[in-house]
């Protein structure tokens, strides 16, 4: 754990927090500032900054316990959906510098887009040319 890092703090127990799940691995709370009813914030409870700086070992049990934080999540508000997903890098909205996972839950009529209406700056590149580069 990093001693300055604010969610390896949370995870100590140094800052209180409103747990939805935790696990040996992982821990799951309500974001202080949610952007939906029950907008819950997944943390490795190991401090990485990025998934790149996740241990290999480590990554099944972080996605498990999402997966069993969504299904907390859907047992007691019975979202119509979910939106799940990080930021990586400041660049991406990172801005606590410790890998966290966001899931939004999702109801009819929330006004919410999807994951598409995040970004829509498709580059200069054609689809060919982008993928050449992945040869």
């Amino acid at each position: 754990m990093n001693t300055t890092c604010i969610f390896c703090r949370i995870g100590k127990r140094e800052i209180p927090c409103d747990i939805v799940y935790e696990d040996k691995e992982t821990l799951a709370f309500l974001d202080i500032k949610p952007h939906a009813k029950g907008h819950t914030v997944v943390i490795p409870k190991v401090h990485a900054e990025t998934l790149f700086d996740l241990p290999n070992e480590k990554i099944n049990a972080f996605f498990l316990g999402i997966k069993r934080t969504m299904e907390r999540i859907q047992k007691a508000l019975q979202p119509d959906g979910f939106n799940v997903g990080w930021n990586q890098n400041q660049a991406a909205g990172q801005v606590v510098p410790h890998l966290h996972m966001h899931i939004f839950p999702r109801y009819r009529g929330d006004g919410g887009g999807s994951m598409h209406s995040i970004i829509s700056n498709p580059g200069t590149m054609s689809v060919t040319e982008v993928a050449a580069l992945f040869k």
